[in-house]
C-alpha cells in the first residue's frame, strides 16, 4: 500500500510538472538547470519530461547525453544519440557524438579508427552542408592525417582519401569555406606541385561560386535564432520574424544558387526543411510543404513519411490529415486512407459534421453510392450532425447520383429538424429552384417564415422578394414586398419608415447581377439617404443646441446634434469640456473679443462652473473664440452620425463654398488698400469700427503664426509694402484669397490692371 501511495504521489508530481513545462520557455530553462546540478539518477526524469515537451530541443539533448558521458555509461547515451541524432542536425550535439565514438574506439587499433571514420562518413552525410560544419571538415582531415601509414599503398589511400575530403569540402558554403582552400592549396603542393597546378586550377572555380554562395546564405542564416525553443505559433513579433527566415532561406535553397546538380541541390533543401523543423515544429504548414515538395519531386515515399512524422508531431491537426489522406488516395492506396478518415472520425460520436461529410464524400468516390449512403444513415444518429450534413448528402444524391427525388426526401428530412435554421431554408430553396418547381419554392418559403422567429426571418424574406422579383408577377411582388416591409418594421423603432415605398424598391426590382438601373453615385445617394431617412427622428430631437449657436441652425446643426451616446461606442461628456489654450494656466479660460479672437484671460476658481450651469456658457466661448471663416466654413460641412465622415463629400463642399476672407491690413496702408469689404465709417470720436479684424488683432495673430511663414510675414511687416505689390505665394489657396482682396479692392478704389497671377507681376493704379 506504501509503494503503491508512493507511486501515485510520483506520478502526479511528474504530470504537474508537464504541465508546467508546456511550453513555457522560462520553466523550461529552469527545470535543464536544475537537472544540470542534480546527480543524473535523479535528474533522468526531469530530462525525460523535458524531452517529451521539446523533441526538438538539441541542446537539452547535449546536455542530457553529456551527463551521460561524464559517469561512462555508454549504454545509455548510445540510446541517448539513437533517440535524438536524425531529428536534431546540430552541429554541437553531433560533435558531441563525435567524442564519443573516438572514445569508444581510442583502444581498439584498425577497427576503431575505421569505425570512427565511419562515424565521421556519417555525420557529414548529414551534415556536411551545414554552414557552421568548417571545424567538422577540419576534424576529419586532421584525423584522416593522424592515421599510421605503414606502406606507401597505404600513404597513397590516405593522401586520396584526404584530397576526396578537401574537394567536397571547398565546395561547401561554410564559414572556414576560405580557410580550407588555403588548407587545400598547401596540402596539394606538398603533395606534388606539378598535379597541384592542375587540382587548383580546376576548383578554383567552384570554389569561387562556393564562396559566392556562402555570402548570399550568410545574410539568411544570420537571421535565424538557433536557441528558440519549439513552441506553438502565438502570433508574437519574434515567431513570425523567425518563420518569415526560415522562409526566406529555404527559397533560397530551392532556387540552386550554385547550380550543382540536382542530387546535391535537394540534398540541402532537405536539411534546411530538417533544421527548420527543430524550431517551426508545431507549424503545420512547414510540415505539408516539405512534404509535398517531396511529391512533387517524385518521392512519394519519402512525403508519406514526412506526414506521419507531422502527424506525430500534431496529432490534432486535421488539417494534415487530410492532406495525408488525399495523397494517399491520389497514389491509389484506399485502404491506407480510409484508415486515415476512421481516425478522425474516431468513435464517431465526437465526429464534427465536417468530417462526416468529408468521409461521404470519400466513400462515394471509391466506394460508390451504398457505402455513402450507409454511412449518411449512420451520421444521423450523431449528436453533432448537423443541417450540413444533410444539405451536402442531398446535392450529391442530385448532382452525382441524378436522382432529384432522393435529394428531395432528404431536404423534406431535415426540414424535420432544422425548420428553424434560415441556411437550411435557403439551400432547399436553392434546390427546389433547380427543379424550376416554383410552388414548392413558395410553400416552403410560407412554412419556413409562419415558424422562423422575426430576428432570423430577414434573410429568408429577403431571398423571396429576389424570387418574386425574379420568377413572379407584378402582383405577387408587390405583395411579398408589402408582407416583407409589416414583418420588419416589427423589429425596429423606424417602423412607419420601413413601410414607406422608396426609390430602393424600384432599384431592387429592377437590377440584375452587377447591372443596375442607376449610376453609382445614384447609388450611393441612395443609400446615404436611406440611413438619414431611418436617423431623421432621432436627430431632430437633439438638433437643438444651447444657446450662443444660434447661427447654426442651417448648415451645421449636426455638428453637435449628432452627439447622442451611442449604444456601442462610448463617447466623451461634452459638457465637460473647456476651451484650451496651452498660454494660460489651469483655472484659467480665455474670453472673447468683438473680432473673435482671444483676450485677457478670465480667472475661475472652478473651471467646471461655467460649464455645468454658470453665467456663461461653454459652447458661448467657443463660438466667441471661433474666427469668421471657420464659422462660415463648419457651417456648410455635412451633418455626420457616424465615425467617419465621406472625405469626397467634405471636399466637394469645401471647394462649393463661399469662404469669406479677411485681408491683411498694414499699419501704414490705407483703408482703401486694406480692406475687402466696404469703407469703414467714422463714428463722433473720430475713431474706425469695422466687423472685420483691426490691425492689433492681426498683428497678434501673425506673431503667433508658425516659422514656416516666417519670410512671408517679413514682407508682410515691412510698412511700405501695399498688398497689391507683394508677390504671389505658391499656394494656390493664397493666391485665390489675395485676388478676391484686390478685386474687392479696385472696385472701391477705381481701376486695377493685373499682370501674370502666376508670376506675381501685378499692378494697380487709385484713382
Amino acid at each position: 500500500m506504501t509503494s503503491e501511495g508512493s507511486e501515485s504521489k510520483d506520478k502526479t508530481a511528474s504530470n504537474k510538472l508537464v504541465d508546467d513545462l508546456k511550453y513555457n520557455v522560462e520553466v523550461a530553462e529552469n527545470v535543464a538547470k536544475e537537472a544540470q546540478r542534480l546527480p543524473i539518477p535523479e535528474a533522468t526524469p526531469l530530462y525525460e519530461q523535458l524531452l517529451t515537451v521539446y523533441p526538438t530541443a538539441a541542446k537539452y539533448w547535449k546536455q542530457y547525453v553529456e551527463a551521460h558521458m561524464i559517469i561512462n555509461n555508454d549504454d545509455a547515451t548510445k540510446q541517448i544519440f539513437s533517440r535524438c541524432l536524425l531529428t536534431c542536425l546540430h552541429i554541437p550535439l553531433w560533435r558531441c557524438y563525435i567524442r564519443f565514438i573516438k572514445k569508444v574506439n581510442e583502444r581498439k587499433g584498425m577497427e576503431g579508427q575505421e569505425e570512427t571514420r565511419k562515424a565521421f562518413d556519417f555525420m557529414l552525410s548529414y551534415l556536411g552542408v551545414d554552414i557552421s560544419s568548417g571545424p567538422v571538415w577540419m576534424e576529419y582531415i586532421a584525423f584522416l592525417k593522424s592515421l599510421p601509414a605503414l606502406s606507401s599503398q597505404e600513404e597513397s589511400q590516405r593522401m586520396t582519401a584526404m584530397r576526396k575530403v578537401y574537394q567536397r569540402a571547398i565546395i561547401t558554403p561554410t564559414h572556414h569555406i576560405e580557410q580550407l582552400w588555403r588548407d587545400y592549396e598547401n596540402f596539394e603542393n606538398s603533395v606534388s606541385r606539378q598535379l597541384a597546378k592542375g587540382l587548383i586550377s580546376e576548383y578554383q572555380p567552384k570554389f569561387n561560386s562556393a564562396r559566392a554562395v556562402y555570402r548570399e546564405r550568410k545574410k539568411y542564416v544570420d537571421e535565424i535564432d538557433d536557441n528558440m525553443l519549439a513552441v506553438p505559433p502565438t502570433g508574437s513579433p519574434k515567431e513570425e520574424l523567425q518563420w518569415m527566415s526560415w522562409k526566406r532561406l529555404i527559397a533560397f535553397e530551392k532556387g540552386n544558387p550554385q547550380r550543382i546538380d540536382s542530387t546535391s541541390s535537394n540534398k540541402r533543401i532537405i536539411f534546411t526543411y530538417e533544421q527548420c523543423l527543430m524550431y517551426l515544429y508545431h507549424y503545420p504548414d512547414v510540415w505539408y510543404d516539405y512534404a509535398m515538395w517531396h511529391a512533387n519531386n517524385g518521392s512519394i515515399d519519402a512525403a508519406i513519411k514526412v506526414f506521419q512524422r507531422a502527424l506525430k508531431a500534431l496529432p490534432g491537426s486535421d488539417m494534415l490529415k487530410y492532406a495525408y489522406a488525399e495523397l494517399e488516395e491520389s497514389r491509389g492506396s484506399l485502404q491506407s486512407a480510409k484508415k486515415i478518415y476512421e481516425s478522425i472520425l474516431g468513435d464517431g460520436i465526437n465526429a464534427t459534421a465536417l468530417t462526416h461529410i468529408q468521409f461521404i464524400r470519400f466513400l462515394r468516390r471509391n466506394e460508390g453510392v451504398e457505402a455513402a449512403r450507409k454511412h449518411f444513415l449512420d451520421a444521423r444518429k450523431s449528436p453533432n450532425c448537423t443541417y450540413h450534413v444533410y444539405v451536402a448528402y442531398a446535392m450529391m444524391a442530385f448532382c452525382l447520383d441524378k436522382d432529384p427525388k432522393i435529394a428531395h426526401n432528404i431536404f423534406e428530412d431535415g426540414m424535420k429538424r432544422f425548420m428553424n435554421e434560415a441556411t437550411y431554408i435557403l439551400e432547399y430553396a436553392d434546390f427546389l429552384a433547380r427543379l424550376n418547381d416554383d410552388r414548392n419554392i413558395r410553400a416552403l418559403f410560407e412554412r419556413a417564415l409562419s415558424t422562423l422567429p422575426l430576428e432570423e426571418s430577414t434573410e429568408v424574406w429577403k431571398r423571396f422578394v429576389h424570387f418574386e422579383q425574379t420568377y413572379g408577377d407584378l402582383a405577387s411582388m408587390l405583395k411579398v414586398e408589402k408582407r416583407r416591409k409589416e414583418a420588419l418594421s416589427q423589429m425596429g423603432e423606424d417602423g412607419a419608415s420601413t413601410l414607406e415605398s422608396s426609390l430602393q424598391d424600384i432599384v431592387s426590382r429592377y437590377s440584375f447581377m452587377d447591372l443596375w438601373p442607376c449610376t453609382s453615385s445614384d447609388l450611393d445617394n441612395l443609400a446615404r439617404q436611406e440611413w438619414l431617412a431611418k436617423n431623421m427622428s432621432k436627430n431632430s430631437e437633439k438638433s437643438i443646441l444651447p444657446s450662443g449657436a444660434g447661427f447654426l441652425d442651417t448648415g451645421s446643426a449636426g455638428l453637435l446634434s449628432h452627439s447622442n451616446p451611442s449604444t456601442k461606442v462610448v463617447y466623451p461628456d461634452t459638457s465637460q469640456m473647456v476651451i484650451y489654450d496651452p498660454s494660460q494656466k489651469l483655472g484659467m479660460l480665455p474670453t472673447a473679443t468683438a473680432s473673435g479672437l482671444p483676450a485677457n484671460p478670465i480667472t475661475l476658481s472652478n473651471p467646471a462652473s461655467v460649464v455645468s450651469g454658470g453665467p456663461t456658457n461653454v459652447f458661448d466661448e467657443i463660438l466667441k473664440a471661433t474666427p469668421a471663416a471657420l464659422i462660415a466654413f463648419l457651417a456648410n460641412l455635412p451633418a455626420v452620425d457616424g465615425p467617419t465622415p465621406d472625405v469626397d463629400i467634405v471636399l466637394s463642399v469645401c471647394l462649393e463654398s463661399d469662404i469669406p476672407t479677411v485681408p491683411s491690413v498694414k499699419s501704414g496702408a490705407t483703408p482703401a488698400q486694406g480692406s475687402a469689404g466696404p469703407v469703414p465709417t467714422t463714428s463722433d470720436s473720430g475713431t474706425s469700427k469695422s466687423h472685420a479684424f483691426s490691425n492689433s488683432s492681426l498683428k497678434h495673430t501673425r506673431d503667433r503664426q508658425s516659422a514656416k511663414r516666417k519670410d512671408y510675414d517679413r514682407q508682410e511687416d515691412n510698412e511700405s509694402t501695399t498688398v497689391q505689390s507683394q508677390p504671389l505665394p505658391k499656394d494656390f489657396f493664397r493666391i485665390r484669397q489675395i485676388q478676391k482682396a484686390r478685386g474687392a479692392t479696385s472696385s472701391q478704389t477705381g481701376s486695377a490692371s493685373y499682370g501674370s497671377a502666376i508670376s506675381g507681376d501685378l499692378s494697380g493704379s487709385t484713382g
